[in-house]
């Protein structure tokens, strides 16, 4: 079916047509830069980054405009804290930024613009406004009167005259009407400044998002998208703002990712439940942190626990164990001809598993068409490792026609992963490193827990049975829980 997105103006999925047949444009609102990332800002990034990757696998020619704001009070606050000056602030995290943006595996944006890049464009947008009507200067401010503009709230839904009558204006502040919001901030003493009509001074927040998307995207565009957060103010006054100079619609689908909890509670530094992106990935490995988000759908809210993680691992580890039995499989194989008919008995694990990869892709696209599911992508993952875990179970010897079922099996799950941004590593790799984290979570390393196991062998070949449940006790006091089979002894952290 044709991609259908779940665009937040309406409130309804509708189908998505280019502004230009075969392209696409989305602007993504970026960081503040004035401290690290938390893992709000890890799912807002991995969410786009994997609509991005989809829509230039559904063909599209994509321009993808991810911002920097690199001015702001924070970031002023957090100069002066250190006594130091604003671009010291925001170059660092910005390099702290990118730095978890790559171990995260995101691709590049087609751009990535700063703020203070862009001030001569900004201060074009508001000359528009002020000389439409739209906006008016206050003593070296200068602010957009939402009045001016009909459809003001259309995207939250909320309304005006409410909303008015619980507001005030600050002290300080010089708005003639409490709900205006600042376009251009007078300067005060200490504190940097860009030279403008109004005086010396800077941006507000919202109007560098309409200066960088048109300067890069055109005054109309497709995608805009951040996380459910920014909907009021942020992309409510950039709406306003931005129609209200240019006289034309200002984005087609607006796209908004849920939000995370923790532990079933509402980040918060003030709860003490705050976690960076650095943080989460001391304790578990990036892209179990990518399969955790991209399990839920990017509207829903997630609940982020040790729990919630270490079950999103067991997930990915399902995956990555089956990649790692078919590698196994076609190791030293020959390279299958693809060309010969594949067929196997009704009823069979192989038939199953033929029929599956044979509409896997088409499946794939399904769900991430139908506004970008990737939990239900991942459904289809699963499904696949059952069938293929069975099949390597029903046939112990391979011949070439099971080896050219699991190759294309194989390339399946690479392709769709490069889609999701998952199954990057080697999946023997990955697994014996995941081991290897949680022996040490477990305060014992891997090879101590291996030569155990290979001590409580010889003792059970010696039918010294004592002796190899001693050392199975041993590992379970240090949360090494041992599981024997036909093929031998696995081990997993309890």
């Amino acid at each position: 079916m044709a991609l259908r997105v779940y665009n937040t103006l309406s409130g309804e999925k509708e189908s998505f047509v280019p502004l230009v047949p075969g392209k696409a444009g989305m602007y993504v609102c970026g960081v503040t830069v004035y401290d690290y990332c938390h893992i709000g800002h890890a799912r807002a990034n991995i969410v786009f980054d994997v609509i991005y990757r989809y829509l230039k696998y559904a063909g599209f020619e994509v321009t993808y405009v991810r911002n920097y704001t690199d001015i702001d009070d924070k970031i002023i606050k957090r100069a002066n804290q250190e006594g130091t000056d604003y671009r010291t602030i925001a170059d660092r995290y910005i390099r702290a930024f990118d730095e978890d943006m790559d171990r995260l595996g995101l691709a590049k944006p087609t751009v990535e613009p700063k703020a203070t890049d862009h001030i001569g464009g900004i201060v074009a947008i508001i000359e528009t406004l002020v000389a439409k009507g739209h906006a008016y200067a206050s003593d070296g401010d200068v602010y957009f009167a939402v009045e001016t503009y009909p459809e003001y709230l259309k995207l939250s839904g909320r309304n005006l005259e409410e909303m008015q009558a619980g507001a005030r204006v600050e002290i300080g502040e010089k708005k003639r009407n409490p709900m205006d919001f600042a376009l251009w901030k007078g300067s005060k003493p200490g504190e940097p400044w860009w030279a403008s009509p109004w005086g010396n001074g800077r941006p507000g927040w919202h109007i560098e998002c309409s200066a960088m998307s048109m300067e890069f995207l055109g005054k109309s565009f497709d995608f805009h998208g951040g996380g459910k957060d920014l909907i009021f103010p942020h992309h409510e006054n950039e709406i306003a703002q931005s129609e209200a100079a240019n006289g034309c619609r200002f984005v087609r689908y607006w796209l908004h990712n849920g939000f995370v909890n923790i532990n079933a509670e509402k980040m918060s530094k003030s709860l003490g439940n705050f976690f960076t992106i650095r943080e989460v990935l001391q304790k578990f490995d990036p892209e179990t942190l990518r399969f955790f988000i991209l399990s839920a759908h990017y509207r829903s809210p997630i609940d982020f626990s040790d729990q919630s993680m270490d079950e999103a691992q067991t997930g990915l580890g399902r995956i990555y164990s089956c990649l790692a039995a078919i590698d196994e499989a076609l190791d030293g194989a020959s390279a299958p001809n693809d060309d010969e008919p594949t067929l196997f008995p009704l009823a069979s694990a192989g038939h199953e598993l033929d029929e599956k990869e044979r509409m896997f892709i088409s499946r794939f696209c399904e769900a991430m068409d139908d506004d970008f599911n990737s939990a239900q992508a991942l459904g289809l993952l699963f499904e696949t490792v059952r069938l293929v875990n069975r099949f390597l179970a029903e046939n112990k010897v391979l011949d070439d026609v099971a080896l050219r079922l699991l190759s294309r099996v194989r390339g399946r799950f690479k392709e769709t992963g490069g889609v999701l941004g998952l199954f990057n590593s080697s999946p023997a790799a990955w697994l014996d490193a995941i081991k290897s984290a949680k022996a040490g979570r477990a305060d014992i390393s891997q090879d101590e827990i291996e030569r155990l196991i290979s001590l409580r062998s010889e003792a059970r070949l010696a039918k010294n049975f004592k002796r190899g449940d001693e050392i199975r006790d041993l590992l379970l006091e240090k949360g090494i829980q041992l599981l024997d089979s036909a093929e031998g002894t696995i081990w997993k952290v309890k």
